[in-house]
């Protein structure tokens, strides 16, 4: 193997005797560089989209969100409550109401959610970082308070500096619908807007107002013990799996357990596949590059024509040829991919720090540049995949072209 390796080696970098060789195996390394580059670029980029989406949700998200497994609430006496706080790994806590309502100012309504928290909201949620104007505050002077997203903003056509409250509507949950007068058929409350948010994300600004729970429990008619969901903020030094499992033992099979990708499921599913079918279409163009190696190791081979008939003679047989000219291909395909993913490094690094390739136009974006994540999982997967590849198109070449020279010297 050694012998094998060594002979390839100086084979690959000896001088060929026609100077096209030379420019094809060029070629061909020049393939397989550009095709691993590409490949870890486009998947550094999707990491790069995943980080900045699930960084936007962590700011109104918490770490973990218990939920019912049936129905939208549940009843906080179901379990202990107080214990479930103690458990190792929860820093803070906080109950959560929401459900659908009507947003109703002056001549205009716009339906969305009214979502009603608990003074502790704050230290679950990052909601704190993402007002753009006023502050965070759901009572004052004991007149109810509210933070509502900037698009729901913007349809309301409602600022902080107006004296007219926004009006909020929900349906009775309890009687019958009076036809007559349908107007009694809804709920009421009033509360002034305190702050404006801004997730950038369309679901969130455009149909969330938070407010304060005890007036959204009075507004949707239900009691002190009544939840949506509790959101749950995990301690900096505890892994966040491992404090989930522990909730999801405790709570048992009534209640569901979630953590921030798995809150927004369909999306970082979405992701994921089209990553993967990223993958796969450049790794078919990055196989076709690399096929070039099949025409190359065959022009190497015939070069050797000779030094095959010379190896036989000292004693070398079919086997050891046959590793010499593979571990030759294959190298073609290493120094490809090694080339390509290094330079890809490089301009990764370099896009993180500096950001050179950035976003054209006017538009205001979440962030200047094209947001991109390096991962060494994706270098050794790409290393690998295309080193296996290379290793595969140099086999048939060599089988049959060594086996067709090594016969005829034989004959000789």
């Amino acid at each position: 193997m050694k012998l094998a390796i060594k002979i390839a080696i100086r084979y690959l970098f000896a001088k060929k005797s026609q100077n096209i060789i030379n420019v094809i195996s060029w070629i061909s390394v020049s393939g397989v560089l550009t095709g691993a580059l590409a490949l870890l670029v486009v998947l550094s980029v999707f990491n790069g989209l995943h980080g900045l989406i699930g960084s936007l949700y962590s700011t109104f998200d918490p770490d973990l969100r218990i939920e019912s497994v049936q129905g939208k609430t549940f009843r906080l006496d179901q379990f202990n409550y107080e214990a479930l706080k103690s458990i190792n790994g929860v820093e803070s806590s906080t109950v959560v109401l929401e459900d659908h309502a009507l947003f109703r100012f002056g001549k205009r309504q716009v339906p969305g959610r009214i979502m009603g928290v608990d003074s502790l909201f704050t230290t679950v949620s990052a909601i704190d970082s993402i007002i753009v104007e006023g502050e965070f505050r759901t009572q004052f002077n004991g007149q109810y308070e509210g933070i509502i997203g900037l698009l729901l903003a913007d349809q309301l056509a409602v600022r902080l500096n107006f004296v007219t409250p926004l009006m909020v509507f929900a349906p009775e949950r309890k009687g019958r619908i009076n036809l007559a007068r349908p107007d009694q058929s809804f709920r009421t409350e009033y509360l002034q807007p305190s702050g404006i948010f801004m997730v950038n994300q369309i679901d969130y600004d455009s149909g969330y107002l938070i407010a304060d729970i005890d007036q959204t429990r009075r507004l949707l008619d239900y009691d002190q013990q009544t939840a949506s969901w509790i959101g749950i903020k995990v301690a900096s030094d505890v892994k966040p799996d491992r404090v989930q499992k522990a909730v999801s033992e405790f709570l048992g099979e009534n209640f569901k357990v979630r953590n921030r990708e798995q809150q927004h499921e369909t999306f970082y599913k979405m992701v994921k596949v089209e990553k993967l079918m990223a993958y796969l279409i450049l790794l078919f163009i990055l196989l076709i590059a690399i096929f070039n190696v099949i025409g190359t190791l065959s022009l190497l081979i015939f070069e050797k024509r000779d030094s095959i008939s010379t190896l036989r003679s000292m004693g070398a047989n079919r086997s050891l040829i046959n590793k010499i000219f593979l571990f030759e291909g294959w190298l073609i395909s290493l120094a490809g991919v090694a080339g390509g993913l290094l330079l890809g490094v490089i301009l990764i690094w370099l896009q993180q720090t500096f950001g050179f390739i950035r976003f054209q136009g006017d538009g205001d974006f979440v962030v200047d540049a094209y947001p991109v994540v390096l991962r060494w999982f994706d270098v050794v997967s790409v290393f690998v995949t295309v080193s296996l590849i290379g290793l595969a198109a140099a086999w048939y070449p060599v089988r049959v072209i060594v086996r067709r020279y090594y016969a005829a010297a034989q004959d000789k």
